[in-house]
């Protein structure tokens, strides 16, 4: 192997990837990205950003006043749980307001965009409609030379980051494939033209799944459906969900649905020699959380930073740190979607209790850590969900 052209070849440009090429460049290293497609990028996505996903996107450098001053999005007061529909035609609501500032609501590809284009200001070159068929790790001149080949030419690279998704080649051929899913699950999103009813991302729960809408823009709101057996179309999955169903009565569908399979799982390791992985590459939590985008990002700055410290082991024990909160949170609300007795207890207790939903609407943010709400707190609300 001669030296190497470039410090990082990122494999995949999804978010992960456009944020970790990002990250890197800000850092003062030459990255490249080489995706099999060409953009829009777009992904089965709910498309909000909680509060702590902006601030993780403000970290990769984004003037957040000024992006979504010229940016089509919608401000997110909060969230809204909805509970399961009873005989009577009547459900369980409880919501809250994010603790400090507002979350976004923005279409996946417009939000590709924004990442696309920081990327480019920032030096990365992009390989579009490049397949990567293999990687071969080596030395030369005493560091680290990798080998990236595709289907038009071999890069030479220090570092190689997997963002190739869920199914990641990457992952495979640096033998980082082992890995524990505890859940598996099938995503449906929908667009619809219509004005949102409201400025909450609202969570519609049924014996079928859930269903959450999130406002994108003045006059659209993207639907997104989850559940353990996949739906055929929007209209077979609507008709689980009457509330949400009869909100959108009179709206149109404003593109085509888009699939996906949303996995709750965790990889042994996530780095190789000079290898590492991000975002879905890396393990993932249910697309319920919401916290996808956010892991991406702050993985992304963590990533960048062991790169250019030569310290792939930081990468590894800080991967671990970034990945706690959201997996608890996201088996906690697994497991309301596969006990209804439960759920209608959890429901019950935030009714009792109007502060119980917003404390835990803060811990799932990372407004307030897990630790700082305690023993005492868990079991406070362990006791209100069980005696309700």
């Amino acid at each position: 192997m001669t030296a190497p052209d470039t410090d990082v070849v990122v494999v995949g440009a999804g978010p992960a990837g456009l944020a970790c090429a990002i990250a890197a460049a800000r850092q003062g290293l030459q990255v490249e990205v080489v995706d099999g497609v060409k953009p829009p990028i777009d992904k089965a996505c709910g498309e909000g950003l909680t509060p702590d996903s902006l601030a993780a996107f403000a970290a990769l450098g984004f003037d957040l006043d000024h992006t979504f001053a010229h940016t089509e999005s919608s401000l997110l007061r909060g969230i809204r749980f909805i509970g399961d529909t009873t005989a009577t035609g009547r459900s369980t609501t409880t919501e809250a307001a994010f603790p400090t500032t507002p979350g976004r609501g923005i279409r996946r590809t417009v939000l590709h965009q924004l990442l696309l284009d920081r990327a480019t200001t920032l030096g990365v070159r992009f390989h579009w409609e490049t397949v990567v068929q293999g990687i071969v790790q080596g030395i030369t001149q005493g560091r680290a030379a990798n080998e990236v080949r595709t289907n038009r030419h071999t890069l030479l690279t220090r570092y190689i980051v997997g963002a190739d998704g869920h199914q990641s080649r990457v992952a495979a051929w640096a033998g980082l494939e082992r890995s524990a899913t505890r859940s598996r699950r099938f995503g449906l999103r929908q667009h619809y033209a219509i004005a949102p009813w409201t400025d909450f991302v609202e969570v519609y729960w049924s014996r079928h799944g859930q269903a959450y809408v999130t406002p994108v823009a003045s006059s659209e709101v993207c639907i997104a459906f989850i559940a353990d057996s996949k739906f055929t179309t929007p209209e077979q999955a609507l008709a689980h969900f009457p509330a949400l169903q009869r909100h959108l009565a009179a709206a149109e569908p404003s593109d085509l649905p888009r699939g996906s399979i949303t996995l709750d799982r965790t990889l042994r390791k996530v780095t190789s020699g000079n290898i590492a992985l991000i975002g879905d590459a890396s393990g993932s939590v249910d697309a319920l959380t919401g916290e996808g985008l956010a892991l991406s990002f702050r993985q992304a700055i963590a990533l960048a930073t062991a790169l250019r410290t030569n310290n792939l082991a930081a990468y590894e024990r800080d991967h671990r740190r970034i990945q706690r909160l959201p997996h608890f949170m996201s088996r906690t609300m697994l497991l309301m979607d596969r006990s209804p007795s439960l759920r209608a207890r959890t429901f019950a207790a935030f009714q009792r209790k109007p502060d119980l939903f917003p404390r835990f609407l803060d811990v799932h943010i990372g407004h307030v850590p897990l630790q700082f709400f305690g023993l005492h707190g868990i079991l406070l609300a362990a006791w209100n969900i069980f005696t309700s």
